[in-house]
């Protein structure tokens, strides 16, 4: 009988832990940055194309760009309804960013709400990273020898 693993090598660890930080910082890089820049909106494109020139929209996007490689790295090798919750611990990240980065006040039903989503976390936790359907053991057709 054939078993999905429940265990993840070390390395894919490192990946989801990659997937929680580039995204948490890139997005508070990036929300910092445009609120040096200032409001922007589809009138004036001209003040998107400004925003790069701003360091911490320039990082918050390289950043992006390392969680997408790093997201595209685990998608290959776990389903997304895996990798999603597992990589919940995010809001908690992006919750600390925003309080003590970007100064941002987070009320009570907002952390209670983080808090919601972040449980998610141990019910993946004890799932296999993929369902794989032709590993499940099927009966054997009783006219053909084994």
């Amino acid at each position: 009988m054939i078993h999905p693993t429940h265990r993840l090598a070390p390395s894919q660890y490192a990946i989801l832990l990659a997937v929680v930080l580039t995204a948490s910082f890139g997005d508070a890089l990036l929300s910092r940055g445009m609120a040096q820049v200032g409001p922007a909106d589809v009138h004036h494109l001209g003040l998107l194309i400004h925003a790069l020139a701003n360091p911490n929209i320039v990082v918050g996007i390289f950043l992006l760009i390392g969680f997408f490689a790093c997201y595209m790295t685990a998608l290959s090798w776990a389903d997304l309804t895996f990798v999603m919750p597992a990589t919940a611990f995010g809001n908690v990240v992006i919750a600390l960013l925003s309080r003590f980065l970007l100064h941002e006040h987070l009320s009570l039903s907002r952390w209670f709400g983080i808090l919601l989503l972040t449980s998610a976390v141990g019910f993946v936790a004890n799932t296999p990273a993929r369902t794989d359907l032709s590993a499940t053991p099927t009966t054997p057709d009783p006219g053909v020898a084994v």
